[in-house]
């Protein structure tokens, strides 16, 4: 059975609807990202408490990252192996594991490798979630699903940071990680007692292969559209990283506006984000998968354009809700032209391969920033970062293939 009639299948059997992704996949998506979001202000304070240079305190702030690049593609191994199920609870245990040890933690030593048990189990959840939802979810239903996980992390990011705040005020910074701790775990018993047996999943697939398919061969016989889908990704995910670090830096060392002016420019940027998770679903679902994505990195790009040219508070939160526009539009972009580019018999591998891909770019860009800004000035690395996402933009338009196939695009909608 191909890719296409295997989701066609899927669509057709309501067990496999979005309902009953309800609390197998959203509620502990939503734990687990807001458990990361309680974690944004608490992380740089608890590294300065251990009288560290800004480089360590910066390695610790990476450390998770690091981590999730690290364990990537082994991830999709093990997702074959053992299954979705099994590889999403391991993942949530060792996350919510690395993050209450940190309440304990005696030296940034122990820290630092905390952090990075924490990038493996956010792998672990990451792909073997991305693989469950695409084999749960119809080829016409896909960028809806995709996107209300995306929903999931933007929620949990806004409201995160506030309640980690009000938290770690009240009962100190250490506490916050129990907490987490918690949050995270309740992600865990509802993967335990609602997602579907990822054993079973496993057979049926390894039935259908007649053979173990490594990574080599996956990435091999994938080559020319993780090069040009590839490419597209790593400067896509460098400017949604990117706006995080420049729009903060350009307002306080440029414009010098106060803290509170800065986290509200964010925080409404954050909100417009937010807003449009259900309309890329819609995009991508009726109209195709090209007429979110080009927008949303052609639209981000724009905005991030206009950022050097802000001489206001109100002329920087333009370009800032700008950009958030761009972003909401392509709300679970990625995850859902990964999945319709993965093959049904190596879908855990490919994955593997195409979250390592926008890792690196996600990564790669606060990196940039600095560099170029250390060179240069602030400005240039501004315009570096506008430029990803045109590139972006340009690479998607027209060199990577629409992958939802229909014969009238607009007749559906």
């Amino acid at each position: 059975m191909s890719a296409r009639e295997s989701a066609e299948a899927h669509s057709k059997d309501p067990s496999r609807g979005l309902r009953a992704l309800i609390l197998s996949f959203y509620l502990p998506a939503l734990m687990v990202t807001l458990g990361q979001g309680l974690l944004v202000p608490i992380l740089p304070l608890y590294a300065v408490d251990f009288n560290i240079s800004y480089g360590l305190i910066g390695l610790v702030l990476a450390g998770e990252g690091i981590g999730t690049l690290i364990a990537d593609v082994p991830t999709g191994m093990l997702q074959r192996r053992f299954g979705n199920k099994q590889v999403m609870m391991m993942g949530i245990l060792v996350k919510a594991l690395s993050v209450f040890l940190l309440f304990f933690a005696p030296s940034i030593w122990i820290v630092l490798l905390l952090r990075l048990f924490a990038g493996f189990g956010r792998s672990m959840y990451t792909v073997s979630a991305h693989v469950y939802v695409t084999n749960h979810v119809g080829l016409d239903q896909r960028g809806k699903a995709i996107s209300m996980y995306g929903g999931t992390h933007r929620l949990g990011g806004f409201i995160g940071p506030a309640i980690g705040g009000i938290a770690a005020g009240m009962l100190g910074l250490r506490a916050v990680f129990v907490c987490v701790g918690l949050v995270t775990a309740v992600g865990l018993i509802l993967v335990a007692l609602f997602t579907l047996n990822g054993k079973r999943e496993k057979r049926k697939s390894s039935a259908a292969d007649g053979h173990d398919l490594h990574i080599r061969s996956v990435v091999a016989s994938n080559y020319r559209i993780l090069a040009s889908a590839g490419t597209a990704q790593i400067f896509g995910q460098m400017i949604r990283a990117g706006r995080m670090i420049v729009i903060p830096l350009f307002a306080a060392e440029v414009l010098g506006l106060a803290v509170d002016q800065i986290g509200l420019i964010v925080s409404i940027s954050v909100a417009v984000d937010f807003s449009l998770f259900v309309v890329a679903g819609w995009l991508m679902d009726r109209v195709g998968r090209k007429f979110a994505i080009v927008p949303c990195f052609g639209i981000q790009a724009l905005g991030m354009a206009l950022v050097p040219f802000a001489t206001s508070y109100t002329s920087l939160l333009f370009a800032a809700v700008l950009i958030g526009i761009g972003n909401g539009l392509g709300a679970g972009s990625m995850m859902t032209l990964g999945a319709d580019l993965s093959p049904s018999r190596s879908r855990g591998e490919f994955l593997g391969v195409w979250r390592l891909i926008g890792d690196m770019g996600h990564t790669g860009a606060p990196l940039i920033v600095g560099v170029v800004a250390d060179l240069l000035v602030l400005s240039s690395a501004i315009w570096v970062i506008a430029g990803s996402g045109l590139a972006a933009a340009s690479i998607f338009l027209f060199f990577v293939p629409e992958t939802l196939k229909r014969k009238h695009p607009l007749a559906a909608a």
